[in-house]
């Protein structure tokens, strides 16, 4: 919801917006470079046309012998050409399930931004236990807010599922409303956190 409302404003307002999502099925591959290259390559798309200090920055990676791949603090120097003439979002989702040795190098990476890049903002989600590895990472200068779902609004999502089940005479009504009760307290909360997220 707040990714698709910064997206419609990002057009209206001559902003940029990249969003990453992690994936606990893809984590291994989900490195940091990996994580700033999806970033970066979605704000270039936004430009229209590649930067020429960019162009050259992948040219010299390849003279270098054998060629290399550009690693996160060349990624993080990026920023400073893609985010210099508009105001820039970053959306990361689902931060906990980063593995854990990259959390830090990631939240490094983007205090790293936010200090040297006045025009960028990040949004972050996660589970609530990310709130204190954030909050180290980027020296407590980060604001969460809870967000839980209404009881009412899960409770309307399981039942379209279960009209749509392929088996519905696998279930009883005593089942359904077992399901119907204790899925909806079994929900976790999600946090957001924000660094300079302000109201547009």
């Amino acid at each position: 919801m707040v990714v698709d409302y910064l997206c419609d404003q990002a057009i209206e307002q001559d902003m940029a917006v990249a969003c990453f999502y992690y994936d606990f099925a893809s984590r291994e591959e989900q490195t940091p470079t990996n994580m700033f290259g999806s970033l970066v390559k979605q704000l270039l798309i936004g430009l229209g046309e590649i930067p020429g200090e960019i162009v050259q920055n992948f040219r010299n990676q390849k003279k270098v012998i054998g060629g290399r791949k550009l690693l996160l603090p060349d990624l993080v120097e990026m920023f400073a050409t893609v985010s210099a003439s508009k105001r820039t979002f970053l959306c990361v989702d689902a931060l906990d399930e980063c593995l854990l040795e990259h959390q830090l190098d990631v939240l490094d990476a983007l205090k790293q931004i936010l200090q040297r890049f006045p025009k960028v903002r990040v949004f972050m989600t996660g589970r609530s236990h990310i709130g204190v590895v954030v909050g180290r990472g980027l020296d407590g200068r980060a604001t969460s807010v809870p967000i839980k779902p209404r009881d009412s609004d899960i409770v309307t999502y399981l039942r379209t599922r279960l009209r749509k089940d392929a088996t519905p005479e696998a279930m009883d009504s005593f089942l359904e409303n077992d399901i119907m009760e204790g899925i909806p307290g079994d929900i976790s909360e999600t946090y957001v956190l924000e660094r300079d997220l302000v109201a547009l």
